[in-house]
């Protein structure tokens, strides 16, 4: 039985354009599970890690707009907690109705999930992962200027507000990840990348305003669990080289020697495919026989299968 660590990206939580109500990510989710369903049919032992870019965002847009002094504003560590048990009901709600009409006798669980990051990370100083709605330039620079945030044009598609995204060093909750999975549950865990959190000289956690990218807590989950396989899931089929320029490239299986070379070149946008391919890249190295794939929610068991995908290997 080989062990996936899937990372959902959010094409399979929330369609683009469409207006982000509970009905319609729960339906989104729904549709995701179907998906996985096929490759928890076929035996794989599999962990769900999912993005949380545009339900944190806007629940820190809920919060200021409620903020009052009877309802203060929560910090940003408390709203990536609320939108891991938001998406995390979602996918487990709609994984156990799939399972319960396939007539698997299995059950989803989700682990609100710490990840441990550096208090001296750079990343704190150069925010780059972006949360929440798309705006236009003007719209962005409107609200840069009345509430200092940062926004960056992300891939083409409009502005988004950007956060420090701190590299994942530890999943506080490992263990008890690793024990539900070795009792046969589907475990829905580091959501959103994990709540941002520092360990002070005490041994205490505290958590800290950022958004850790979710692919490279996948990727860390993965290594951490012993993962054979971790597969991150987007809105293309295979990464490519020259994005969107007439001598587009996809790529099929490369060696993560030929991806550090392609990051190197900027291949890959920072805050969108650029990590996903850092991730794999950390991944398939990290041990003989592991490899990464990177492929859209359709084409995942396809992918698995060897029929698709970018997949990426050590020598």
């Amino acid at each position: 039985m080989k062990r996936v660590v899937i990372a959902l990206g959010g094409n399979a939580l929330q369609k683009e354009n469409e207006l982000a109500t509970a009905e319609s990510q729960q339906k989104v989710c729904e549709e995701t599970a179907e998906q996985l369903l096929d490759i928890i049919k076929a035996g794989y032992e599999i962990m769900v890690v999912h993005g949380n870019g545009p339900q944190v965002g806007n629940l820190v847009l809920q919060q200021h707009a409620a903020n009052t002094a009877k309802t203060p504003a929560m910090p940003l560590d408390t709203c990536d907690a609320m939108s891991q048990g938001m998406i995390g009901y979602w996918l487990q709600r709609s994984i156990d109705k799939s399972l319960v009409k396939a007539g698997i006798r299995k059950e989803a669980a989700t682990v609100i999930s710490q990840v441990v990051v550096d208090p001296d990370d750079p990343a704190f100083d150069h925010p780059t992962k972006p949360i929440g709605p798309f705006y236009t330039e003007s719209e962005a620079r409107k609200i840069m200027r009345e509430k200092n945030h940062v926004f960056k044009e992300d891939a083409g598609r409009g502005w988004r507000r950007v956060v420090p995204s701190p590299i994942p060093i530890d999943i506080v909750e490992k263990e008890v990840i690793r024990d539900l999975v070795h009792d046969g549950y589907i475990v829905i865990g580091v959501g959103g990348g994990g709540i941002p959190v520092i360990r002070r000289e005490d041994g205490t956690l505290e958590g800290v305003e950022a958004v850790i990218d979710k692919d490279l807590a996948a990727e860390k989950l993965a290594e951490q669990l012993d993962a054979d396989i971790l597969l991150i899931l987007t809105a293309v089929e295979k990464v490519s080289i020259h994005f969107r320029q007439p001598n587009q490239t996809d790529l099929g299986t490369v060696t993560t020697e030929q991806m550090k070379q392609y990051i190197q070149e900027g291949h890959f946008a920072p805050g969108s495919m650029l990590p996903k391919v850092q991730a794999a890249v950390k991944f398939a190295e990290s041990k003989t026989g592991r490899t990464a794939i990177i492929t859209s929610l359709e084409k995942a068991y396809a992918a698995l299968l060897g029929e698709g995908g970018t997949r990426i290997f050590a020598r």
